[in-house]
């Protein structure tokens, strides 16, 4: 012990280094054995988004590394194809994510355990070493501020958005590498850490550039006095984060493309000048356990960082050792920090001009570091503040106590026990900060536990609070997709689609690998949602699901072969594998495979990739909100028959039975409200289809799960339970003479039947139709994720070559070796328009703007190589 303890005392700044990563990684680790996650026991980190969407990316990062390379730039697993370079950026550059290619898929969720814990002590491990580069703190003390930086509220709350984290572990090295620009004139620390973040993630890297941005002219404007000198730190800064962005450019530039297509789309244009909430409210967020899964989609800024840090940072404005003028920037860049924390035009544009879906107030981290840095600055063990300088923050904290005290009913998160225990916990930190005394090994250690426990106590009551994905609800999932998936394209190696219709996530096709018609990214392109919406699937700003399916839209999107699991309550299966659709017209397709609840079906009338058309579907000009109407006028311009326009038609119930409601004679559009509002309100239709035809009933975005259940012969509709536009959905199909009964059970005192009507399809148009457009296939010969070759032999003088390939700039096509230009048709496809004669077609994807990027890449690096180099002949010399 005596060696241990000496050798500490002369590593003392690797010892302090050492113990900035263990304590908070620790710390969490301790937290989750405590809830059984990890390898402890059955639980793991799996929740909201991070269980929904980002999982299922670290699979595809897997699969594209160790097997599949050609998936890097795109993947017909994101919809019906879709660019990567976006997904990559935003969800998967991150050096961490290296460790999940040590785990199998099964044991994914262990692997986003560790890079958890590692990144939590990456966060502690990095402000230690800013305070002790800048000798802002020293010795011991140091873990308190590491600890607290790496425990913050933000980071608790955020922990679920696994990619974001690197930003709060390389925030502190930017400014430590700004402070040694302006103080030194040295920018290689700034620009390869700046460089290094914009690479990792961009959209963090922009909030802390913005940040950055601040914090360099608090510190400029502190620590100069006018004149070159001045000018020169300026250049430098800008210079440099300008050298950083080009160094970037091979991941920005096509980044951009990709969020120009995607996200971009969406951004806001109409804002107002007001604040989004009394900003008084956000002083609730500093008392312990402020955060809970209500303040996930729409809450306060998560500003937690504990009392010492709090009242730190006002003591920081008291003093006297600092410059007025270092005091009164300090103050301006706080003043705008808070606003931006609850004025709507600021806090948008921290967001980029985008107001977030769930997660409100992503940039408050640079808050919570800048005060952070404030008390590290003000809590020097020297200083012990006088009677006049206590008198401010006990006004302040009382202030905020009784306020917060009086409204406590208005904050979910919080309860007046985790006040009472939150004031206790001031009225401590007030005692150690006032003690004279601040040298002694005991004071430094009960300062340094203080701040362990108090932020262990914070994420303990926040996360507990937050339900997770047990091992066995993903692994018994993930096999059974893996299992059946990999059935199909073990014995099927031609190009096809497949569907499920059931999903544990709206990214099954990345985790089970194939190519499907589902995502959930920010970076979907605009056009898929639109598209997928118009064909009556339920869509979204940035998620598609293709979960009803129609005869027509199978066949045209080549969705060859449905997994299915049919509706046998009661069974082990049913308890993890959701249905979410209903397909009655699994009838009209080949059963080639069952396991247990499980059946797969091979589809005949699944059209190819490619296949020749219409000259008509050019000019379609498609604009009808109906989506039975959409699928039947896209039919018809591929087949060039305009009976085509007709393959569904409107059907009228046989009966229709009220309870507890006003009866009715017309119902598409009709309002139900009920008698009795204590009662069930409940409206039963039947039919007895007179053909075998398939029958689809339309659903308006009225009809969710929110206000109506459903019920079709006595069993529960399988249907994804959200969508905005109207939806398609399969009720029969081969049950000619035999009755069906649909019942509408109202969950509110009305129901709007938006769009609800009945369709019959004429099966037998559509086949004839289908076997036109299978008669001259595009048949591929080789294909991977980014490109494709195929061979098809046009008969006619000229003919259109139609694929279901989303259209994209990235698309190179070249007929015989000869490069033409595509054309995009139904405002999302790739049509080629070929002559007579057989062909070779070729399609390969390279990312847009990438060549560029990369070109700027060089230069930028280039820049750098030629700088280092004067400034080591310089200093020869």
């Amino acid at each position: 012990m005596k060696i241990f303890i000496q050798w500490v005392r002369q590593h003392e700044k690797l010892s302090l280094l050492i113990l900035s990563f263990c304590i908070p990684a620790v710390v969490m680790a301790a937290y989750f054995s405590y809830r059984g996650m990890g390898p402890f026991g059955n639980s793991t980190l799996l929740t909201v988004d991070l269980g929904q969407q980002y999982v299922d990316f670290f699979a595809y990062f897997r699969h594209t590394l160790l097997s599949h390379p050609s998936g890097l730039f795109y993947s017909f697993q994101k919809a019906l194809g879709g660019e990567m370079f976006g997904v990559w950026t935003y969800y998967l550059m991150s050096p961490f994510n290296l460790i999940l290619l040590l785990f199998p898929d099964k044991s994914l969720p262990s692997a986003i355990y560790w890079i958890t814990i590692l990144k939590y002590g990456a966060a502690g491990l990095s402000f230690a070493w800013l305070l002790m580069k800048t000798k802002v703190q020293k010795h011991l003390p140091v873990l308190a501020f590491s600890t607290s930086y790496a425990l913050m509220g933000w980071m608790v709350a955020n922990q679920l958005n696994l990619m974001w984290l690197d930003a709060v572990v390389i925030l502190p090295l930017i400014i430590w590498g700004i402070i040694r620009l302006v103080d030194t004139g040295k920018m290689r620390t700034y620009v390869g850490w700046l460089a290094a973040l914009l690479i990792i993630n961009y959209y963090m890297a922009y909030m802390v550039c913005l940040f950055a941005g601040l914090f360099f002219l608090w510190y400029w404007l502190s620590n100069t006095h006018g004149g070159k000198a001045a000018l020169k730190s300026l250049s430098r800064f800008i210079g440099g984060s300008l050298l950083a962005a080009g160094i970037a450019a091979v991941t920005l530039l096509p980044t951009w493309h990709s969020l120009a297509i995607s996200k971009n789309q969406y951004t806001q244009t109409d804002w107002s000048a007001k604040f989004e909430y009394f900003p008084p409210k956000m002083l609730a967020k500093f008392f312990l356990g402020s955060f809970n899964f209500s303040q996930m989609p729409k809450g306060t800024p998560n500003l937690f960082i504990g009392s010492i840090m709090v009242l730190g940072a006002i003591f920081y404005f008291l003093q006297k050792n600092h410059h007025p003028r270092t005091k009164w920037l300090a103050l301006a860049v706080t003043s705008i920090l808070v606003l931006s924390l609850c004025f709507e035009p600021l806090d948008l544009l921290w967001h980029g001009m985008q107001f977030p879906i769930w997660y409100p107030y992503r940039f408050s981290f640079v808050v919570s570091f800048w005060l952070i840095w404030l008390a590290a600055n003000a809590l020097k063990p020297e200083f012990t503040p006088t009677l006049k300088q206590l008198i401010v923050p006990i006004i302040i904290c009382t202030a905020t106590v009784a306020y917060v005290w009086i409204n406590v009913g208005q904050f979910s998160f919080l309860s007046q026990n985790q006040m009472l225990i939150g004031s206790l916990l001031l009225v401590a930190a007030f005692c150690l900060i006032a003690l004279p005394n601040k040298q002694p090994w005991f004071y430094q250690v009960a300062f340094v536990l203080f701040a362990i426990i108090e932020m262990s106590s914070n994420a303990t009551t926040s996360l507990n609070r937050i339900s997770y994905v047990t091992k066995p609800e993903y692994q018994n999932y993930q096999q059974v997709l893996a299992t059946q998936s990999a059935h199909v394209t073990d014995h099927d190696h031609s190009w096809y689609r497949m569907t499920p219709t059931f999903m544990r996530t709206k990214n099954d096709p990345l985790s089970g690998q194939f190519n499907g018609g589902s995502v959930f990214s920010s970076t979907l392109e605009k056009d898929m949602p639109t598209f997928m919406g118009n064909m009556g699937e339920p869509d979204g700003d940035g998620f598609v699901t293709y979960t009803n399916g129609t005869l027509l839209s199978d066949s045209l999107l080549n969705m060859k072969y449905v997994m299915n699991r049919r509706s046998n309550p009661g069974t082990l299966a049913s308890n993890f594998i959701d249905p979410v659709s209903t397909r009655a017209d699994l009838t009209d397709y080949q059963r080639i495979r069952k396991d247990g609840l499980i059946a797969t079906y091979q589809n005949p009338y699944a059209l190819p990739l490619g296949f020749l058309s219409s000259n008509k579907i050019l000019n379609l000009d498609n604009t009808t909100k109906d989506p039975t109407q959409y699928q039947s006028n896209l039919w018809a311009g591929l087949t060039g028959n305009s009976q085509d326009q007709h393959l569904f038609s409107a059907q009228n119930f046989d009966h229709v039975v009220f309870q507890n409601m006003k009866p009715l004679t017309k119902l598409t559009g009709a309002i139900l409200q009920k008698n009795n509002l204590i009662k069930p309100g409940v409206i039963t239709f039947t039919f007895t289809p007179k053909t075998n035809d398939a029958y689809y009933l339309t659903l308006g975005s009225n009809l969710t799960d929110d206000n109506v259940s459903m019920r079709l012969n006595n069993q529960p509709l399988a249907q994804y339970p959200t969508y905005r536009n109207t939806i398609v959905v399969n009720i029969a199909d081969h049950q000619k003479g035999k009755p069906v009964k649909l019942q509408l059970t109202l969950k509110k005192a009305t129901l709007w039947l938006q769009n609800f009507t009945l369709y019959q399809f004429n099966n037998q148009q559509f086949r004839i139709g289908q076997q036109k457009l299978a008669a001259n296939p595009m048949t591929v010969t080789r294909h991977s994720q980014s490109s494709l070759t195929g061979l098809v032999d046009v008969k006619n003088r000229q003919a259109t070559l139609m694929t279901t390939i989303p259209y994209s700039q990235g698309w190179h096509v070249t007929v015989d070796k000869h490069p033409v230009k595509p054309v995009k048709v139904a405002g999302t496809f790739t049509a080629l328009k070929l002559a007579h004669g057989h062909h070779t077609i070729h399609f390969s994807y390279w990312p847009p703007m990438l060549n560029t990027g990369l070109l700027i890449t060089i230069i930028s690096l280039g820049i750098c190589a030629i700088s280092l180099y004067r400034q080591r002949k310089k200093s020869k010399n």
